[in-house]
């Protein structure tokens, strides 16, 4: 069958059975396998997108949890450093204490030793102004002035010749 302008029916025919045969070669090896790759790959980036969200989120859930806890240990250390800072000024005040007590205890033995001294001093003046009374009570009761003088150069001759 010819139809006007030379074209044959059955060459079109033909051409559209070999187009649609290639069509469906063509869509069973080439397109439904990239599709499928391209499903793939595009599945396994969501997954790697919702994974790597997920590790965010722990990440940022670790990192609170960690920052919590370093606000934690710092106030525990603010009170660790609290407490020792009382507790050293509590042993300076007691160190500062018995120092006081030791100072207290010195100044009172040595209050005690210069009383003993003074009293020691004031026995021993004691006995010099009893000595010094004496002599001059024996100065007076010698009536004569001649004798006492003569008694003052002997005693000062005896000792001339210690020395």
């Amino acid at each position: 069958m010819n139809l006007p302008l030379n074209i044959d029916l059955q060459q079109i025919l033909l051409h559209l059975l070999n187009f649609t045969l290639l069509f469906a070669i063509f869509y069973l090896l080439l397109y439904k396998p990239v599709k499928k790759f391209m499903e793939d790959r595009s599945n396994y980036y969501k997954e790697m997108d919702e994974k790597a969200k997920k590790d965010l989120e722990t990440a940022e859930k670790t990192k609170e949890k960690y920052l919590q806890q370093l606000e934690n240990i710092e106030k525990e250390i603010d009170e660790k450093n609290q407490v020792a800072h009382r507790q050293s000024e509590e042993l300076s005040e007691q160190m500062l204490r018995q120092a006081r007590e030791e100072a207290d205890n010195i100044i009172a033995k040595a209050k005690e030793e210069a009383s003993r001294e003074r009293t020691k001093i004031i026995n021993s003046a004691s006995d010099v102004i009893s000595d010094m009374v004496t002599a001059a009570t024996a100065r007076m009761l010698y009536s004569d002035t001649a004798e006492a003088y003569d008694r003052f150069l002997d005693s000062a001759e005896g000792s001339g010749k210690d020395a």
